[in-house]
């Protein structure tokens, strides 16, 4: 592997330790070149309660590796959630910057209704 996914790879366990630690609902967040994944995975790690990406039915028709596509996923993602019954939740940017596609699903998650 590379320096730079060893690095983030690195950065996204000490990040998920802190969360398996605290026993918290987390929104796992992975970025591709083309597309955009979010899951929201139980407290112990063996469900997923809710899950969006760019390749759902809805939301393929258009463009998917950009910041309009992520901000889709992120409303999407949180509509899920809530309709599973979970709102509070931690952000798992799976070692990525929190900037750019990353920053735009978290932003538009938030502003539909989920806590992290």
């Amino acid at each position: 592997m590379t320096d730079k996914k060893v690095s983030r790879l690195r950065r996204a366990r000490k990040a998920r330790l802190k969360m398996h630690e605290l026993q918290t609902v987390r929104l796992c967040v992975y970025r591709s070149a083309q597309h955009m994944y979010a899951q929201v995975i139980s407290a112990d790690g063996s469900k997923v309660l809710a899950q969006a990406s760019t390749l759902d039915k809805e939301l393929r028709n258009n463009a998917t590796g950009n910041v309009e596509a992520a901000k889709k996923v992120g409303q999407l993602v949180a509509e899920r959630a809530k309709a599973a019954g979970v709102t509070k939740m931690a952000f798992d940017r799976s070692g990525f910057k929190y900037h750019g596609r990353v920053k735009a699903l978290a932003d538009a998650a938030r502003e539909s209704g989920l806590e992290f």
